[in-house]
């Protein structure tokens, strides 16, 4: 009798494939829109606190605006506790400042946009990531994504100037197994993870044999069972690509 797979104990939502989520601060998240942005003045805000948020790669900063509300944002590098920000149309072009991209200048490099104007924050929010304000146009405006994609978003769309704080987090080296074991663990992720083929045939349908090889084709079909359903799922096409080469006709 064989025993359940890793994808099948993840299903149950065991704790040992649970986040600690209790322990998180709060959604880096913009307010939601009201009549500040309808072409009123900018707000000030200040950055009350910087905290560290577990399972997240960038630091949280605490904004509190001077008409009583407070939200939490991503901090982004160069900003500190006592910092004076400002929120809403006509914000300077200044690191921190939240403003909409249809008034941020080309060229300016900006983080958490949103993807539609008002849900809080989509775009370019892992820490070191940054968008750019490639050009502005009739239809909206065009920026450039941390993936080298472009993208069209309106003008209303709100954004952050600067880049997420915590860049270069991952060129420091863990050293050890368990700062990476509890790393993963705050982002509910298992860890170590035993390849398939390195189990036996009991564990998983890729175990078994002397010699670690799956011993069947890797890719299932999506419409598998939950115990067999392991590899590359419905895929598409598996290995390297093959260049296409171009023949020239002479004229």
């Amino acid at each position: 009798m064989g025993k359940r797979i890793l994808v099948q104990r993840r299903g149950r939502g065991s704790p040992t494939f649970r986040a600690s989520t209790h322990k998180r601060v709060a959604p880096a998240r913009y307010p939601a829109l009201d009549s500040t942005w309808a072409g009123g003045g900018a707000l000030k805000g200040l950055v009350r606190e910087l905290v560290h948020d577990p399972g997240r790669g960038a630091p949280l900063a605490l904004i509190e605006l001077e008409d009583g509300r407070e939200f939490y944002t991503l901090a982004v590098e160069g900003m500190y506790e006592g910092q004076i920000i400002e929120y809403g149309p006509g914000a300077a072009n200044a690191i921190g400042n939240i403003a909409q991209l249809g008034s941020i200048p080309e060229g300016t490099l900006i983080c958490n946009v949103e993807l539609r104007p008002g849900d809080g924050g989509k775009l370019a929010r892992s820490s070191g990531s940054y968008a750019t304000v490639l050009a502005h146009t009739h239809e909206g405006t065009m920026i450039k994504l941390p993936s080298g994609r472009t993208k069209l978003l309106k003008d209303r769309c709100r954004a952050m100037i600067g880049v997420v704080a915590g860049g270069g987090r991952i060129e420091k080296p863990f050293l050890k197994a368990g700062k990476k074991y509890w790393w993963m663990k705050a982002k509910g992720h298992k860890y170590p993870r035993v390849r398939g083929v390195a189990m036996n045939a009991c564990s998983h349908p890729f175990g078994g044999g002397r010699h670690q090889h799956p011993g069947k084709p890797t890719t299932v079909s999506r419409h598998a069972p939950p115990g067999r359903k392991v590899g590359h799922i419905a895929a598409r096409m598996t290995g390297r690509k093959e260049k296409k080469t171009v023949r020239r006709t002479r004229e």
